[in-house]
């Protein structure tokens, strides 16, 4: 008997999801509808081209065999044209390229920018094809955990890639600094992660460098910031904003000492509270908070005063912890007030690293030193693209101009010395 008797029963996590499958079938012909579309404006471009018997020389010849694409709401089947170049050959011949369907192309790019996040929220390569099963079908391929170790080998070669860049053409008007420890797995020490942003003249803020290092020393911050400057970033940036790792200061000397200095008041907070009791700290945090909340420079110095004499009879260490930075913490007020809330913190880089700290914990530090780097490293590239611009991006050019202001307001007919 050929006949085929076998039944499939219904298995007990099978979804019935009519809106899925309409959605697919919607997104299968739209697609088919814009690849003909750019297909047909390819064939116009060449309309022209003539066989010299009068002949099209660029014609439509079939399809190539259907794939299968996956996609944010799971697999879809799609086919590309081809095009047939009857007057030449080699590299002389006339091909068709789709934009909209690159040639290996097996996922949509969102995927690939999916892949990397849950891996930082704690989504272990293995436990991929299980969770994105879920998502996007239990028929979803190309998810598997090779395929997850050979993205890695890809964001390896864009690291490098990105590494390498030209800077030359680049200018940072402020720059952010921090490192940012990440204990890794079978690692004896936290891994340190140097990491350099940039605010651009139009306003956008960009990753510049990162690198691990050996904790945040001088040599560890030179290497990075020299690395930059060999790759073309000549001009030193105006502001540069950290905490009080040393090892980053003694190197922007060296290597930009045009540069002014803005120390982070968040940082600068929380290490002089570390020095107070406890029934202190909400008291001492609504000073602190009204020093770096001033309108003016003088105002903020006479709260600093008034700080000081507060609690340096019995807090001593906490005083002396805010005023050895006196100077440094109030450089803000020589740049325009629309830039202040910028200035004030290196809080940029703390809020990216919040979630590759979340993960490291949830997981008991299950990235290796490579791992930690490639994934922070996609990450900042991915949250990049949503980061806000500067708020008074118009003050920015009178900044390189050398325009100068006091209490973040633009002194008429003043240009700062140069460096």
């Amino acid at each position: 008997m050929t006949e085929n008797r076998v039944v499939f029963l219904r298995q007990p996590d099978a979804i019935d999801d009519p809106l899925t499958e309409i959605l697919r079938s919607g997104a299968k012909r739209l697609i088919a509808q814009a690849v003909e579309a750019e297909f047909e404006v390819f064939l116009s471009l060449h309309g022209d081209c003539k066989l010299p018997d009068g002949r099209q020389r660029v014609v439509r010849h079939g399809h190539d065999p259907a794939r299968t694409i996956q996609t944010g709401i799971g697999p879809v089947e799609v086919s590309k044209p081809k095009a047939r170049d009857r007057g030449a050959s080699g590299d002389g011949r006339i091909r068709y390229s789709s934009a909209i369907l690159p040639q290996w192309a097996r996922r949509t790019k969102s995927l690939d920018a999916l892949l990397p996040a849950l891996y930082l929220r704690g989504i272990s390569a293995g436990d991929f094809q299980e969770v994105l099963s879920a998502l996007l079908g239990k028929d979803a391929p190309n998810l598997s955990p090779a395929v997850i170790a050979r993205l890695k080998s890809e964001w390896e070669g864009e690291y490098e890639t990105w590494q390498l860049r030209d800077l030359s053409a680049r200018r940072y008007v402020y720059v952010w600094a921090d490192g940012v420890y990440l204990q890794a797995r079978m690692e004896p020490q936290a891994e340190c992660m140097l990491v350099l942003m940039g605010a651009t003249r139009e306003g956008e803020k960009e990753l510049i460098g990162f690198q691990t290092g050996v904790r945040e020393s001088t040599q560890s911050w030179k290497e990075l910031l020299v690395d930059l400057k060999a790759r073309g970033l000549s001009v030193a940036p105006e502001v540069a904003v950290g905490d009080g790792a040393l090892g980053f200061w003694k190197a922007l000397e060296e290597t930009f000492p045009s540069t002014r200095h803005q120390r982070c008041w968040q940082h600068k907070t929380l290490n002089v509270l570390d020095k107070l009791p406890k029934s202190v700290q909400p008291n001492a945090h609504r000073d602190l908070r009204e020093i770096w909340m001033s309108p003016t420079r003088a105002t903020a110095e006479a709260a600093m005063t008034t700080f000081a004499e507060k609690y340096a009879p019995k807090y001593d260490k906490a005083v002396d912890c805010l005023l050895k930075d006196r100077d440094t913490l109030l450089t803000f007020f020589d740049f325009p007030a629309e830039h202040w809330t910028h200035l004030r913190t290196s809080n940029p880089i703390e809020s990216v690293f919040a979630t590759v700290r979340h993960r490291t914990v949830r997981m008991k530090g299950a990235l290796s030193q490579d791992t930690a780097r490639l994934m922070v490293f996609k990450l900042v590239m991915a949250a990049s693209k949503s980061w806000r611009r500067l708020q008074g991006q118009n003050q920015l050019p009178k900044i390189i101009a050398g325009v100068t202001f006091h209490d973040g307001i633009e002194l008429a007919g003043k240009i700062k010395a140069a460096a």
